[in-house]
């Protein structure tokens, strides 16, 4: 179970915005990797104290979460598997001057790419082997249309800055014992933009973006495996600041199918073969992607026997490879049980009939070998 944002930022639920900020840089300092070298969770930790600070420094995803916990925010894109780390950089622009402390400039109002989403879906394995089309509906936020992104209402002007004058930037000077100290951090009026909307779009409150309920069709190629991932380019949530678009990624799940199981792109059945029919031979229908095959049992037929169908398997993935893998056919041979008198007595003459030739192996092999023919 995840942590509770407040107890990872030491904040209580009351907390405000500037207090919520003030808790997260502490910890960024003391937990930050590069800082904090002696302690092999730092990271995580950092890694997590970010999550939590995401969260209750967005009032929409503060409010999801108060009200429905995690399972909100993922229901709603909000979750980490949809937000990744991109948004790191808005933590640092927010805290540090756009330049982390520990290295790596950042420049104020620089594009920041936008989070990733994660969706489900699920296919029959008849799906899987020939492709399908799957429609996937999921939120994500986008630029809002009524304000083209720029977070003011249309018509109305966007000004620049009067605090930082259009610099997006706030420095100051300190005098210490190795000359002066300059430091820069975003402006606190503009949040880094240079520029303010005189009056704020009415439709996303000046942020510039809101969620919205997404459906998409997705191509699901032949030969894909169950948890293998679809990346959609420029599809996840909108950057900001000009930025571009994360990626989404859709998970195909394959059900389960009784008739067979899949062993890359192999294809396994089991037919069962009562203990006469595999003596005498006979013939059964098998299932296969295609259709119902009638088999030949060849008489004689020994438990745990292998008859391979070529080319009756899975389809590669991808385009670069061709062909198909096998179906592999066991069969298992069925020993009567509950028999009555007659048939007893019936299997007793018969048993006194057999000779050596009867139970000679036409094609000796070892036991292991045996073992490693039977588990493929």
């Amino acid at each position: 179970m995840k942590a509770d944002p407040y107890e990872l930022i030491g904040v209580g639920r009351d907390a405000d915005d500037a207090e919520i900020k003030r808790a997260f840089r502490g910890l960024a300092r003391e937990l930050h990797p590069d800082v904090n070298r002696h302690d092999p969770e730092a990271e995580e930790k950092f890694k997590a104290a970010a999550e939590a600070y995401e969260i209750l420094s967005d009032s929409e995803r503060r409010a999801v979460y108060d009200r429905y916990g995690h399972d909100g925010l993922n229901s709603r894109g909000y979750g980490p598997s949809a937000q990744g780390f991109g948004s790191f950089a808005d933590i640092f622009d927010a805290f540090f001057g756009g330049e982390s402390p520990f290295g790596g400039a950042r420049g104020f109002g620089g594009a920041v790419q936008g989070g990733d989403v994660a969706v489900a879906t699920q296919i029959t394995l008849e799906q899987a082997a020939s492709g399908v089309s799957v429609d996937v509906d999921y939120e994500a936020v986008d630029l809002c249309e009524r304000c083209a992104g720029n977070g003011a209402e249309p018509g109305t002007p966007i000004e620049t800055c009067a605090r930082c004058d259009g610099a997006g930037e706030l420095r100051s000077v300190a005098r210490t014992a190795f000359g002066q100290l300059v430091r820069s951090q975003p402006c606190d009026a503009c949040g880094g933009e240079g520029k303010i909307a005189s009056t704020p779009c009415g439709e996303c409150s000046g942020r510039g973006r809101r969620a919205r309920r997404v459906r998409l069709s997705v191509e699901v190629p032949a030969g894909i495996a169950d948890e293998q991932r679809i990346r959609l380019t420029g599809k996840g949530h909108a950057g900001e600041r000009g930025g571009p678009a994360g990626d989404l990624y859709v998970v195909v799940r394959v059900e389960a199918d009784e008739r067979f199981v899949r062993d890359g792109n192999d294809l396994v059945t089991v037919v069962d073969l009562p203990a006469p029919a595999a003596a005498l031979g006979t013939t059964v229908s098998v299932p296969t992607l295609d259709g119902e095959e009638t088999l030949r049992i060849e008489p004689g037929t020994q438990p745990g026997t292998v008859i391979t169908l070529r080319g009756q398997g899975m389809p590669a993935l991808g385009r670069a490879r061709r062909g198909r893998g096998d179906q592999r056919v066991l069969v298992n041979v069925v020993v009567p049980r509950n028999l009555s008198a007659d048939q007893r007595a019936g299997l007793e003459r018969f048993a006194a009939t057999l000779g050596v030739d009867n139970l000679r192996d036409p094609e000796p092999e070892s036991l292991l070998s045996k073992v490693k023919r039977v588990l493929g």
